[in-house]
């Protein structure tokens, strides 16, 4: 580490702390010598006006409060500061927005990201190797559309949507008033989690497919994050709602190196079989995106239960091999 994440490393301990923190846990937590530890405390007293005292009982150093009280009152490091990997992670996640969404918050993050930039320079890490070297590659990726900004200011403020709607399922486009919950970046793709009151329900809304959306005055009902995520994240995919079925897969050998290191699901249950394929239980309550990614695999892949999700991938796969007839 150098000297500025040793300086933020000793900021978060001794913040963090109830008690004086030993000399030794310092020289440890920091991975240094004892000279440099006193350097440290020296340099944040001298030039941060940090107030560090020692604790002779304990041998060990800890921050006194403002007021000599509450802890809430402790000292705070001046300006923006991260260590290296919360600055690289910040500057990677940046790229990440400007790839997924041009142009999306460019003016309120444009001075973040010069400060970073300096940071990062100060400490020579030069941000232009990262960028040169980090490369976000989009599948099936679709814009936005026009009602990013709209949403996700509406949600922030907690006020409710007017929004004109067009369903691909049944494509026909309606109005809706939502109270807007969470955003979700889902494969490639920004969709909108909200209570509908016009279905007087939780619904998925894909932003793209948001025509128009205007901000009301009337405050948004805001729903317990628990509850959101039983009724729409239990089960398999972005369309999940509550799980009402387990999937029972079992992959080849050769797939199981793969499958065995992916998260289907956070309650997903896997398990090496004996002659080196894998099995995995996925809960899952609409089947569509799961016999996708089920059938991606093809012949590497066979669903063993649900009857009805095992049948229904039989007929995909029989209408698939219709369009080949002439080489079966």
């Amino acid at each position: 580490m150098n000297v500025f994440d040793r300086i933020y490393a000793l900021h978060k301990q001794l913040a963090g702390a109830r008690r004086p923190i030993p000399k030794a846990t310092l020289e440890a937590r920091l991975e240094c010598s004892p000279a440099t530890v006193k350097r440290i405390i020296r340099d944040m007293r001298l030039y941060l006006d940090a107030p560090i005292e020692y604790d002779r009982e304990y041998n060990g150093y800890y921050y006194a409060s403002a007021d000599g009280s509450t802890p809430e009152a402790q000292f705070e490091l001046p300006g923006l500061w991260f260590n290296a990997s919360e600055l690289i992670s910040l500057l990677a996640m940046d790229q990440l927005l400007e790839t997924v969404q041009p142009g999306l918050l460019a003016v309120d993050l444009a001075p973040v990201r010069k400060r970073l930039e300096r940071i990062l320079e100060s400490r020579a890490m030069g941000t232009g190797e990262l960028a040169r070297r980090t490369r976000i590659l989009r599948a099936s990726a679709r814009r936005p559309g026009p009602a990013f900004a709209e949403v996700a200011g509406a949600m922030a403020m907690r006020r409710r949507l007017r929004i004109r709607y067009h369903g691909r399922a049944r494509d026909t486009e309606s109005q809706r008033t939502i109270s807007p919950q969470r955003l979700v970046y889902y494969r490639d793709n920004w969709y909108l989690d909200g209570w509908c009151h016009d279905a007087d329900g939780l619904r998925s809304f894909s932003l793209d497919r948001i025509r128009a959306a205007e901000t009301l005055d009337e405050a948004a009902i805001d729903m317990d994050s628990d509850a959101l995520e039983a009724e729409l994240g239990g089960g398999y995919g972005i369309f999940s709602g509550t799980p009402e079925n387990t999937a029972v897969i079992r992959f080849s050998p050769q797939a199981a190196r793969w499958v065995a290191d992916e998260q289907w699901h956070p309650d997903q249950q896997g398990h090496a079989l004996d002659d080196g394929g894998y099995e995995l239980r996925v809960p899952y309550s609409a089947s569509a995106e799961l016999l996708a990614d089920v059938l991606a695999y093809g012949p590497e892949a066979e669903i063993i239960a649900p009857e009805s999700l095992r049948r229904a991938a039989a007929e995909r796969l029989r209408a698939a091999a219709a369009h080949y007839a002439e080489y079966v």
